[in-house]
């Protein structure tokens, strides 16, 4: 089978899931390490694209997945995922990673499906893999390694990385 897309829900994949409120409202969300890097070691391979159905955290989102990751990022409800995916691409070309307790119709309906640790039951049944980790705790790099390792290039720590792909700590003066 070939994939041609990895498409990951932000909340509880990306991030820890918890959402930090103040009187103004939603204020903050935690994001994990190494889970960019990951990331841009699958980009040779798959477009890389996140989703999200927090319509009021979309700020903070787009704030780490597209102006620090520059990455794309919709905001598509959590029931419509399986509409949204078949608009753009075939679903059996895609890999999608999520958490929640409707993400379960959409691993029905792709290639491949991952959920974090600490996602629903009901994901993790349906799901093809689960992490190790939890989301926010790099179950996003575990899941990217995993990917790598099962559909094209394992990851090889000795050899040195390609010197093209932009990394996070990679900055240019």
């Amino acid at each position: 089978m070939t994939f041609k897309a990895f498409i990951l829900d932000v909340d509880g994949v990306m991030t820890s899931g918890e959402f930090f409120y103040t009187a103004e409202g939603k204020v903050m969300k935690i994001f994990g390490p190494d889970d960019h890097d990951a990331l841009c070691l699958l980009k040779p391979y798959l477009e890389i694209r996140f989703v999200t159905g927090d319509k009021n955290g979309f700020a903070i989102s787009k704030k780490r997945i597209v102006d620090d990751m520059k990455m794309t990022l919709d905001l598509v409800s959590t029931t419509d995922r399986i509409r949204w995916i078949s608009h753009l691409y075939d679903p059996n070309t895609v890999i999608y990673m999520g958490d929640g307790i409707f993400d379960h119709y959409v691993f029905s309906a792709i290639g491949y499906g991952i959920a974090p640790a600490n996602a629903d039951r009901t994901a993790k049944a349906y799901s093809d893999y689960v992490t190790e980790r939890r989301g926010g705790d790099r179950a996003v790099a575990e899941a990217c390694l995993h990917i790598l390792e099962r559909f094209f290039k394992p990851y090889n720590p000795e050899e040195k990385l390609d010197s093209d792909i932009k990394f996070s700590g990679k900055w240019h003066a």
